[in-house]
């Protein structure tokens, strides 16, 4: 009887069977369909009912002003708000895929509010063309819509995330079109929505067709394929396929473009249907004021007659019919369903329900119906957790269960688990389908939506507790659901004392490990409760997130802490920057003064970009010294000024900011060096600039003094020379080198020989002989080996001007045979002075043994 019961809810359309069950009897009050425009949200969403302004409505005791009400499928009132949007008539309102209530208004404006009834900021519109001609009617899809004004035109907006208003191909028709559909942007070719459009005034067969309009094209379709105009077209949910409604009352289902044609067939009527949909993928539904008629391939068709207006719902796997009483789902009946209720089925799945019967009344039928299907027990197992799957009945999911369970028993090969992911799955769909949230998904809504999404959806409903107990059930992540209650709570909690609000927070907060505190705490300082923010983010263990909060609610000093604690220099930079740009410097150099991270960061980043800002903090931590070397650094810094080596006025502030740092370096005792190299340096600048004035030549700026010396000896300045050697105590032997080599780069042999002869040179006559030598002047070096008074430098002097024999001769006064060797091995080519040294070290040789 169960199954006669069961069976006889269905209705065959040719040879597959479609149940209409009541899904829920609807809550609200006082709602005419009739009087209202209704938007509804597939996959069980909201239901969006504002009285229609198109029509003449009477009010029966209800305010002239309208309102807009969001309820859930089950008739429980959301939100409302009251209309109060210019722009003109209401044209159209649809609900996004992320629920949001989109409404376009007839000068093109788009109105946007969530689930709450709250306005959505900013209002968008469809342009000034748009604006000027009126929107005539619009079609949605998931996340874009589509508007044709009053002079023909297209104008769309894709993507409601980046809303940008593109206008169409022009269509090229002067009257407006009797339909119009969409196919999604997912299911073109060019990725573009596409818009088809029904034209025609049915006069000519021929003027009837089908525009295909895409952002650059316009396509005409249909050919001789139509036979009249079409008054009504739905696309298919997965854009392959196009049903219409011809004027001559015949259903036509063919390809999208129009190439092919599925079904032909004659309706009851002429009159175009209020509504046209497609029931899953194997029916269409027709609605006319009071029948409702369902249309597949073959078959007579399926007649639903109704005493109210109704509105089709799609949906991925059928229809949710609302009605002013009721929510139904009409839908085909699973194949799995059908095997086990159909009248008279002995499919295995059949029996093993049957023996399920048998084994509660204790009847030995349940063993003799096992027995005849034992072979085929695992599918009829499968087959009764399908059906329970797609039961919306609670008492008929929990039977078909039982019954899995009970032919599992006696399966070894079953797969276990697929009965407990069903309980799992159906926990979720009953408790989103109560009254009280009123979701109903079906289980391939549920599939396709993923849980994901549905705890998304929950918790914008603010659904928290359901959310986070169906998150913790299928093991997901609980963080997301918790952080939205927190600012959920924070923004109804104005009246909640900040210490208090904080307890409620953390306790629920803790629950999840690394959950975001600094998340919420933003979301409190956005609300206006920084002290609350300030509290939370005390909490929050991740410094990197913790940091950039603490300055953005004001707590300067507390981000400076937190960030040199964890040390991350990116983060210490960060608060810096902040701190500098808000407080006047001296505040500034007292709060990095402390941190000494801080500090030395700030002192680095300085050295390099602001030089002006660190001697101000230098001077105002007492630390002349760095200020010393600040200005010292800079009078290098313009050195590198090329007109500052032109004896250019540049030089004065240099030598002026060298001068302050000998200044600051004198008032410490510790810098006492430091001070005497700034006082020598100004001065040495300072001759220096007076030396490239007199000689017009720019050689002498930031020379060393030896090499100052060296050119004013090349130069001839003689005077200059000794002035630089007097004012900087050039020692005598320093004094010396300087000028024989300087008189040698010159050539000047004469002046080098007098020089040599005004008395003893205290560095001997080497340097005298090795720079003749490097000016390659043998014959001015022979002047002043002799003068040498150790053989050996004057044997190794002879050797280098290759004179053989005189080399030998000193060489044999040092009776080194060490020397002697080496000698010898300067003059290896030549036998005649290799045969001397030869000679004298055997000379020395014999003398050693003697």
């Amino acid at each position: 009887m169960a199954n006669v019961s069961v069976a006889a809810e269905w209705q065959l359309l040719y040879n597959r069977y479609y149940r209409k069950p009541e899904l829920y009897p609807m809550r609200w009050k006082h709602v005419d369909l009739a009087r209202n425009k209704i938007a509804a949200a597939p996959f069980g969403g909201p239901l969006a009912v504002i009285r229609d302004d198109s029509k003449i409505v009477q009010l029966h005791g209800e305010s002239a002003l309208r309102k807009l009400r969001l309820f859930s499928s089950s008739g429980h009132l959301l939100a409302d708000t009251v209309w109060r949007n210019p722009g003109g008539r209401l044209i159209g309102m649809s609900w996004t895929d992320d629920h949001t209530l989109v409404c376009v208004v007839q000068d093109g404006t788009v109105y946007r509010y969530d689930v709450h009834a709250r306005l959505i900021e900013p209002n968008l519109s469809l342009g000034k063309e748009c604006f000027e001609s009126n929107v005539a009617d619009c079609a949605f899809w998931g996340n874009g819509v589509v508007c044709i004004t009053e002079s023909n035109q297209l104008f769309c907006i894709a993507d409601f995330k980046n809303p940008n208003a593109v206008k169409l191909a022009d269509p090229g028709i002067v009257e407006p079109p009797r339909c119009m559909a969409v196919i999604e942007p997912q299911y073109t070719v060019s990725g573009n929505v596409e818009v088809l459009l029904g034209v025609g005034d049915g006069g000519e067969e021929e003027d009837a067709a089908v525009i295909a309009v895409e952002e650059d094209g316009v396509q005409r379709l249909g050919g001789e394929m139509l036979r009249g105009p079409l008054q009504k077209m739905v696309v298919s949910r997965d854009g392959k396929w196009l049903a219409s409604f011809t004027h001559d009352g015949r259903l036509l289902v063919t390809t999208s473009d129009l190439t092919g044609v599925i079904i032909e067939r004659e309706c009851e009527s002429a009159l175009p249907p209020e509504q046209l949909a497609w029931c899953g993928m194997d029916a269409v539904l027709l609605y006319w004021d009071d029948m409702l008629l369902m249309m597949g391939p073959d078959g007579e068709p399926v007649t639903y007659l109704y005493d109210e207006p109704i509105i089709l719902i799609p949906e991925c796997d059928g229809v949710r019919i609302l009605s002013n009483a009721s929510m139904e789902f009409l839908q085909r009946v699973p194949d799995s369903t059908v095997s086990i209720f159909t009248i008279g089925s002995t499919s295995p799945a059949a029996l093993l329900y049957d023996a399920l019967d048998h084994f509660d009344r204790r009847s030995a039928k349940a063993d003799e119906n096992l027995r005849l299907i034992r072979s085929s027990l695992p599918e009829a197992v499968e087959a009764c957790v399908d059906a329970a799957g797609h039961e919306f009945d609670v008492s008929r999911q929990r039977t078909l269960l039982r019954a899995a369970s009970y032919g599992q028993a006696f399966c070894s090969n079953f797969h276990r688990d697929r009965i407990q992911e069903m309980c799992k799955i159906l926990r979720v769909l009953n408790a989103v389908r109560s009254f009280e949230i009123g979701i109903p998904l079906s289980i391939q809504q549920y599939k396709l939506l993923t849980p994901s999404v549905l705890i998304g959806r929950l918790i914008n409903a603010h659904q928290h507790l359901l959310a986070l107990r169906i998150s913790e059930y299928l093991g997901m992540n609980q963080e997301v659901v918790i952080m939205h209650w927190a600012c959920a709570k924070i923004t109804a909690s104005l009246a909640i004392p900040d210490a208090t609000l904080l307890e409620i927070l953390l306790d629920k907060l803790k629950v999840c490990k690394g959950i975001s505190y600094a998340a919420v705490a933003a979301h409190a300082d956005k609300n206006g409760r920084r002290k609350l923010a300030a509290l939370l983010v005390e909490h929050e263990p991740r410094s990197s997130k913790q940091v950039p909060l603490l300055l953005s609610i004001g707590e300067e000093d507390t981000a400076l802490m937190k960030a040199t604690e964890c040390g991350d220099t990116d983060l210490v930079y960060l608060v810096l920057f902040h701190i500098w740009q808000k407080r006047q410097p001296l505040e500034f150099f007292g709060t990095i003064q402390a941190r000494q991270l801080a500090r030395d960061l700030f002192i680095t980043y300085a050295r390099c970009y602001k030089h002006e800002f660190l001697k101000d903090f230098f001077l105002s931590t007492g630390q002349l010294q760095d200020v010393a070397f600040l200005l010292w650094k800079e009078s290098w810094e313009l050195e590198k000024n090329p007109m500052a080596s032109k004896g250019s006025p540049l030089h004065g502030p240099r030598i002026k900011l060298i001068e302050k740092a000998q200044n600051l370096f004198a008032e410490t005792k510790e810098h006492t060096f430091e001070s005497k190299a700034a006082e020598e340096h100004a001065k040495l600048l300072r001759l220096q600039h007076e030396l490239e004035v007199t000689t017009k030549q720019a050689i002498f700026v930031d020379s060393s003094i030896s090499d100052t010396i060296r050119t004013c000896i090349v130069l001839g300045n003689h005077r200059a020379a000794l002035k630089v050697k007097t004012e900087f105590k050039v020692s005598e032997k320093r004094w010396y080198w300087l000028k024989v080599f300087a008189l040698a780069t010159i050539k000047d042999w004469a002046a080098l020989e007098k020089f040599s002869k005004e008395k003893k040179p205290p560095i001997g006559y080497r340097p005298f002989v090795e720079a003749c030598i490097e000016a390659d002047e043998k014959g001015e070096a022979i002047k002043y080996i002799p003068k040498l008074a150790d053989p050996r430098e004057k044997a190794e002097s002879y050797a280098r001007i290759g004179m053989a024999k005189e080399a030998a001769d000193a060489a044999a006064q040092s009776k080194d045979g060490e020397l002697l060797g080496r000698l010898k091995l300067t003059f290896a080519q030549n036998a005649a002075a290799s045969s001397i040294f030869d000679t004298l070290r055997d000379r020395l040789s014999f003398q050693g043994a003697s």
